[in-house]
Parts: C-alpha cells; structure tokens; sequence
C-alpha cells in the first residue's frame, strides 16, 4: 500500500506544479517581453501526469482558454491521466492483495 501513498504524493506534487506554472506563466504573460514557459512544456507536463493541474490553472487564472489546442486537448489529456491513474492503481492494489 505504500507504493499506492507514494503514486497518490507524486502525482499530487505534479499536479501541483503545473497548476502554480500555469499561474506563473498568466503573471509573465501580462510582463510584456519576459520569458514565458513554453507550450510544449505545459502540454508534456499534463502528459505525464499533470493534466488536472493545467485544467485547473486554466480554469482559476483564465489562462490559455482562447487557445483550442488547450481546450481541446488539456481535457482529453485529463481523461487519459485518469484512465492511466486507476489503471496503476488498480494494478498495484490487486498486487498488493497476493
């Protein structure tokens, strides 16, 4: 069972991250010449498992929502971060158990 705790941290600490960037990069986008972070790198990020962090920094700052490429794409990112999520979960559950 720790290994699920330790899965649960780790993706909570990704989600976490990505929700704060996505804050960051609202606060950078309104200083007219500064360095923003890059979309690719939030779009890997929500890949990897950050994908309800971007959603929710798009949704608190309104931050990229004119963008379709996140609209679309950050809330199928979503459904497959969850399907991936429970899949592990599940995984690791049903080996704990042996």
């Amino acid at each position: 069972m720790t290994i699920i705790y330790a899965l649960i941290g780790v993706l909570i600490g990704l989600n976490g991250w990505a929700f704060l960037l996505m804050g960051w990069d609202k606060k950078r986008a309104k200083q007219r010449g500064k360095r923003r972070v890059p979309e690719k790198r939030l779009f890997l990020l929500g890949a990897i498992g950050g994908a309800i962090g971007v959603l929710a920094g798009m949704k608190v700052w309104r931050h990229k929502t004119q963008h379709r490429s996140f609209t679309v794409g950050i809330p199928y990112l979503v459904a497959l971060n969850l399907i991936v999520y429970l899949t592990l979960i599940g995984f690791i559950g049903m080996n704990a158990m042996e």
